[in-house]
């Protein structure tokens, strides 16, 4: 493909990702690869460089721009002089500019968000909001169900570069981001792909053999996991959600990290879970809530996420994100914890979505993380013990 083929390319698949965003459809990387699917023509040079200029034009604005022209418009203008001769109007190419026409401006996150950030990061604002745009590293947590942790990191670091990362001695740290869906140490169940945020967060929940443990919104199973390796297979350890495709996911990476038939797995009617869960009540020793959240901590992994939230969709997160923790307080027992985390950087999401808990719980610690001070996802991570 020519360059401004490929310019035109990044326009269309931005267009897909703006009315995503507007509409509640499919992430930017899953956009891409539907794209990619019926146009077998373009080439894998064409691809990689398609979707770098795809995500360079989406961390370029936390506004949502108009359309993918306005959003490519605006990164050749204000960073990309390369880019400009590339609107041509030749064949497959865009048509030249008109001074008329709206442009994307440069924006770390959205505006409307400035107040709560700058809550947040007081004078770190600016460094914080670049590393949370900036790409991310990609982490593995090595898994002692399947291996040695000390022989497969040092297997892991001869062979793909990893590093360890201070503080989680299951964690390690790639040098660049790479596939590793079909390397041979993850297929047999060694390593899971999980952020250094991610792996935190269940450090801090302090899951032990022969506890029952709930992990109220599993997803797709990655701290299920990790949560499973904790209590080396002894205990109770269930995984509930409301999303039944995430949810199904769980069974093969179970399988495939040496706990089927550990965990067990639920899903929930959202809005009717404590009936679902009436047999658990009082009687957990850990709920793991992992709510629903803005995903403002990810923003580097998912940067189109600041172009799907809204002041009301923030709004109706909080919503869940409360009635998640009522329904984690009945299911704790007394002496137990609750281990609430968001992947966010919104203090709405934090120390506010825990003003109205109940009053047997006891906030005994917070944790707060960012890219640019701890090198991982942003994360709000709180312990909360349960005295009644």
């Amino acid at each position: 493909m020519r360059e401004p083929a490929r310019l035109q390319a990044a326009i269309d698949i931005l267009d897909l990702v703006i009315a995503a965003a507007r509409d509640g459809g499919p992430a930017a990387d899953t956009l891409v690869q539907r794209y990619f699917a019926t146009r077998r023509y373009a080439g894998a040079k064409d691809r990689a460089a398609i979707r770098d200029l795809v995500f360079e034009a989406i961390r370029f604005t936390g506004e949502r721009p108009p359309s993918g022209r306005a959003a490519l418009l605006g990164l050749a203008e204000t960073r990309r002089a390369d880019l400009l001769p590339l609107f041509d109007g030749s064949r497959h190419a865009p048509a030249p500019p008109a001074a008329s026409e709206p442009r994307a401006a440069p924006s770390p996150y959205p505006g409307w968000l400035h107040p709560a950030l700058c809550d947040r990061f007081g004078d770190r604002l600016e460094a914080e909001t670049a590393a949370l745009i900036a790409r991310a590293p990609l982490d593995l947590r090595l898994n002692p169900l399947r291996a040695d942790p000390l022989r497969l990191r040092a297997e892991l670091q001869t062979d793909l570069g990893a590093q360890p990362i201070p503080g989680l001695p299951l964690a390690c740290r790639l040098p660049e981001s790479r596939a590793l869906d079909h390397h041979p140490r993850f297929l047999d169940g060694g390593f899971e792909i999980q952020d250094a945020g991610s792996q935190r967060v269940v450090a801090l929940a302090t899951a032990r053999p022969g506890e029952t443990v709930i992990d109220l919104c599993a997803g797709a199973g990655g701290k299920t996991l990790a949560l499973a390796a904790d209590m080396a297979l002894s205990g109770r350890l269930i995984a509930t959600d409301t999303d039944r495709a995430r949810l199904a996911t769980i069974a093969p990476r179970l399988a495939r990290a040496g706990a089927a038939g550990f965990v067990e797995t639920r899903l929930l009617d959202a809005g009717r879970e404590a009936a679902a869960l009436a047999d658990l009540e009082a009687g957990a020793d850990l709920v793991l809530v992992d709510a629903p959240c803005s995903g403002s901590g990810t923003w580097r992994r998912s940067p189109e996420l600041r172009w799907r939230l809204t002041p009301e969709r923030l709004d109706r997160l909080l919503a869940v994100q409360a009635r998640l923790m009522t329904l984690a307080a009945g299911l704790v027992k007394p002496g137990g914890r609750i281990v609430y985390a968001v992947c966010s950087v919104l203090p709405a999401e934090g120390e506010a979505a825990l003003a109205t808990r109940s009053p047997a719980l006891s906030l005994t610690s917070v944790t707060q993380l960012s890219p640019a001070t701890d090198g991982c996802d942003g994360f709000f991570i709180a312990r909360l013990d349960c005295a009644c």
